[in-house]
């Protein structure tokens, strides 16, 4: 539990940046240029996650082959993150073998078909807080983003689902603050994406101990 406690001190700055207009009664404002509403107060975050709607995984396209070579993300992050030599199917399309170690258990794996590739932040937890608003086109770039995927055991990333950080952390306690600070990370990138304020004081506290 103690690592479970830190990541928000950072967060302040990250969704405290300024907009042009004034701020509604929620505590938000629509972007000008994107049409995209943000929220700057927990009473806005905790309002939209109650007004974002049924979460739909089909209007987040993942998998997609967006450099159209035939092989798709998740097929791609296996490549980009296998330790050594890989296997590929005859076409080169697909993953097969390699060597992979997943960092939320320390395990090493050779087949890709006992891997999954997680979303570090998961595609419905985007959709509550604050990705919901997001066009069909800003979903699917989300979803293939690199920097939010990661090969993992598939059990693990079944147990995780759409948890945040405040309610699942990787079993390999060595890698739980690399962990925290890719969630850090993804959240400087798409500051739409927004914590609630019980969330935001746990993950200040788990960050805090992983600098300590």
């Amino acid at each position: 539990m103690r690592f479970l406690l830190v990541f928000v001190f950072t967060l302040t700055a990250v969704f405290g940046y300024a907009h042009q207009g004034g701020l509604d009664s929620k505590g938000g404002h629509t972007d000008r240029k994107t049409g995209v509403y943000h929220c700057h107060k927990s009473t806005c975050i905790e309002r939209a996650t109650l007004d974002s709607g049924e979460y739909n995984r089909d209007d987040w396209p993942h998998w997609s082959d967006l450099d159209g070579d035939c092989m798709n993300t998740r097929h791609e992050m296996l490549l980009a993150q296998v330790d050594g030599a890989i296997n590929l199917s005859p076409d080169g399309c697909y993953v097969n073998t390699g060597t992979w170690k997943d960092p939320f258990s320390g395990k090493v794996f050779h087949r890709a078909s006992e891997l999954d590739v997680d979303h570090i932040i998961p595609l419905k937890w985007a959709h509550d807080h604050g990705g919901a608003q997001w066009t069909k086109i800003q979903k699917e770039a989300f979803a293939n983003d690199p920097l939010n995927l990661l090969v993992v055991d598939d059990g693990l990333n079944q147990s995780k689902g759409a948890k945040g950080p405040n309610e699942w952390l990787p079993p390999n306690q060595a890698y739980r603050c690399e962990y925290l600070a890719r969630w850090q990370t993804i959240l400087k990138k798409y500051p739409t994406l927004k914590m609630t304020s019980a969330e935001n004081r746990i993950f200040n506290t788990l960050n805090h101990a992983c600098i300590k």
